[in-house]
């Protein structure tokens, strides 16, 4: 079976193409491209260069296309990309105005340029369906409640795959394979159970808690705005600060949203860049607020995966992933600093020399794993359109 995955940004498009015959999702060609103004005119070019580059003989032979979808009011999971797709996208487009929009007009697009291929879409919130209730719910009035003002979720598909990953480190591969199932059957019983906790640190950031390879709850609420500082996003921020801010600069709403979502965040405080490597240098430096963000960031994760510690009763395992997970030595040194007494100890050697590579961190004697897990969101949308295609042809034939 191969599998397109298609990442569409309001003005970016990247694809991977995997051949899931052999049950590795090994990638045939990869592209992208940046300053869309059309997507359908870079879809169109991106499958012609498939059939020119002899990934494919003819289009044809793609038999699924697979979208990493945000956020759909009414709607999770892994599902066919069809109307109740697109009726969910359009319905928070105000919410994701940079991703629902051009993935809702991907998927009309590829209905119509690969008519045969069947079409899923895996929701970043997908992760969480299954997170309590309690743990969901913010305490709004019951009229927000019903118009789907809740704590979602995102960066799903990271996540689960740290759940599928981090087990088969930790020699559970019951955990394991309840992970990778969890989409088609559920959460499974466990009798012992597995608690990691799981931090997504790059251009946008969140933490989870995660159960037996189920989500307990996350960092990141209603929209990508919330949780940790983001690249220039403001994360957590008191709802009182917004009529405030309107009264004493004189701002109206929708500078108040631009300036939230644009020039906050670690760019904000900073005031030198949302590159967090350039931080890192200014701070370096000697310059006050570029430390003060990188100090920030640092406290934020570490308050979120407290809560989850608390939540889950103990951990078994906590990892690092992308960007800056992947390749920040000492934040990871300053994010588990301290933390002997609950059973985490960094090998300062081993956090060192690991940098975008899958590696334990740990010391020997620590109770608690540590590692680091390069992401492959991609491979996850890959593996969860195959398991999609196959569990509906599976049924058909039963």
């Amino acid at each position: 079976m191969l599998v397109l995955i298609a990442n569409l940004g309001s003005t970016s498009f990247k694809y991977r193409l995997f051949d899931m015959a052999d049950g590795d999702g090994r990638v045939l060609a990869q592209g992208g491209y940046e300053r869309v103004t059309d997507h359908g005119e870079v879809i169109e070019d991106a499958l012609k260069e498939l059939e020119s580059s002899g990934a494919v003989s003819s289009r044809s032979e793609i038999d699924a296309v697979g979208f990493k979808t945000v956020l759909g009011r009414n709607l999770s999971g892994c599902v066919e990309a069809d109307d109740r797709v697109l009726e969910a996208l359009e319905g928070f487009a105000d919410v994701a105005p940079a991703h629902n929009p051009p993935y809702a007009a991907g998927i009309r697009q590829f209905s119509r340029i690969l008519p045969d291929a069947k079409l899923v879409a895996l929701f970043e919130t997908a992760f969480y369906q299954w997170v309590p209730e309690e743990g969901a719910r913010y305490a709004v009035p019951e009229a927000w409640h019903e118009a789907g003002i809740r704590r979602y979720g995102f960066h799903g598909a990271s996540h689960k795959f740290i759940a599928e990953r981090s087990a088969e480190l930790l020699g559970r591969e019951d955990v394991a394979a309840c992970a990778r199932g969890l989409y088609q059957d559920g959460p499974q019983p466990i009798d012992k159970p597995l608690r990691v906790i799981s931090c997504h640190l790059g251009g946008s950031s969140s933490v989870t808690g995660i159960r037996n390879g189920v989500a307990v709850g996350t960092s990141m609420g209603f929209s990508p705005q919330s949780g940790l500082p983001q690249n220039n996003r403001v994360g957590d921020l008191d709802s009182g600060a917004i009529p405030y801010a309107a009264k004493v600069l004189g701002l109206e709403m929708p500078e108040i949203e631009r300036q939230l979502t644009k020039e906050a965040g670690l760019l904000g405080v900073s005031g030198v860049s949302n590159d967090l490597r350039d931080i890192h240098d200014a701070a370096t430096a000697g310059n006050a607020r570029a430390q003060l963000s990188i100090d920030m960031l640092i406290h934020e994760v570490r308050r979120w995966a407290s809560s989850f510690l608390f939540q889950l009763g103990g951990i078994d395992g906590f990892v690092f992933t992308a960007g800056i997970g992947e390749n920040g030595p000492l934040l990871r040194e300053k994010v588990c600093a301290g933390l002997e007494e609950f059973g985490i100890k960094i090998d300062p050697e081993r956090n060192a020399a690991c940098a975008a590579k899958e590696c334990e961190i740990s010391t020997a004697d620590s109770r608690v794993k540590v590692f680091v897990i390069p992401a492959n969101e991609e491979l996850v949308l890959a593996n969860e359109v195959f398991r999609k295609i196959s569990s509906n042809n599976s049924t058909q034939t039963q």
